[in-house]
């Protein structure tokens, strides 16, 4: 299938998500369900099925651990000048956060597997664990320090050590640095499986999107668009063109750093104090403005 072909499926996937939603087929349990089975199953065999032949070594160099690191918190710096002006704190904080914080997990990830072959997988989960473990803290710290909120970034990053997704890199990571071998059968079996994160992942988001704010700040949520799905990216592929990084890690880090704004800022900014109905908005504008710059990324990359 073609790029074009396959994002708008994707966007096809996505506004069935929302149609199931707005329908009431996919009501509140049902979605919990459908997350449940992306989060714990499908994405967890796609992740230990792209990783579980390759070194560690061969996946993660100092070079792609400090372009990732850098891009993440430069685009966060960015975001903070950018976005100092704006009405109040909370909008101010889900703003900043928005315009880094990517959706690796439900949409990156199983774009790329769908996308490439397996060597850009590899690496791309391997971006996912060092994305998530740097975007998390800076997303607690933004959304609590402006809003007063009591957070515990310790306890959040406590949290991850039984994230399925996380759990399951290590163990591929392990797997492949030990040299074991994976039964054909078991390796079938969980490709099969993986093969379920994209469609089951998109359902998930276009279920969560959410558009309602009687007063929409045009301004603030064109700034997350551009920073989110523009800035992001560019800066990116500027970085890793400089720094010795092979054409698997440079693909699979431009295109996961080019998702849109992830669902779960949604959450924090409920939990936080942030502006809830701002960052429902840009999470959806985000997710249907990524349909074209994804296209325009993986039409360069690829």
């Amino acid at each position: 299938m073609s790029v074009v072909g396959r994002l708008l499926a994707l966007l096809a996937v996505l506004l069935l998500g929302a149609g199931l939603r707005a329908t009431g087929v996919l009501d509140g349990r049902r979605t919990e369900l459908l997350n449940a089975v992306a989060y714990y199953v499908a994405l967890p065999a796609l992740i230990f099925i792209s990783t579980y032949n390759r070194s560690i070594g061969d996946l993660l160099s100092l070079a792609l651990l400090g372009g990732l690191v850098f891009v993440v918190i430069a685009t966060a710096g960015l975001a903070w000048l950018v976005h100092w002006d704006r009405d109040s704190s909370a909008r101010r904080s889900v703003a900043i956060v928005q315009s880094y914080h990517s959706n690796l997990g439900y949409l990156g990830l199983p774009l790329v597997a769908a996308t490439f072959d397996q060597s850009v997988t590899a690496i791309a989960s391997v971006v996912l664990g060092v994305v998530t473990l740097t975007q998390l803290p800076v997303t607690i710290l933004v959304l609590s320090r402006l809003n007063g909120a009591d957070a515990s970034v310790a306890t959040e990053l406590r949290g991850l050590a039984t994230n399925p997704v996380l759990v399951t890199l290590l163990a591929g990571l392990a797997v492949g640095s030990a040299g074991l071998a994976v039964p054909s059968p078991v390796a079938t079996g969980l490709e099969g499986v993986g093969s379920l994160a994209l469609p089951v992942a998109l359902l998930c988001v276009g279920a969560s999107l959410e558009v309602d704010l009687p007063d929409i700040d045009v301004g603030a949520t064109a700034a997350v668009v551009g920073l989110k799905t523009g800035v992001m990216p560019a800066l990116a592929w500027l970085v890793f063109s400089m720094l010795p990084v092979s054409s698997a890690a440079f693909t699979a880090a431009v295109v996961m750093l080019g998702t849109p704004t992830a669902v779960s800022t949604f959450v924090f900014a409920n939990e936080l104090g942030g502006d809830r109905e701002f960052a429902s908005l840009n999470v959806f504008v985000t997710t249907l403005a990524s349909v074209a710059t994804l296209f325009v990324l993986i039409s360069l990359v690829g």
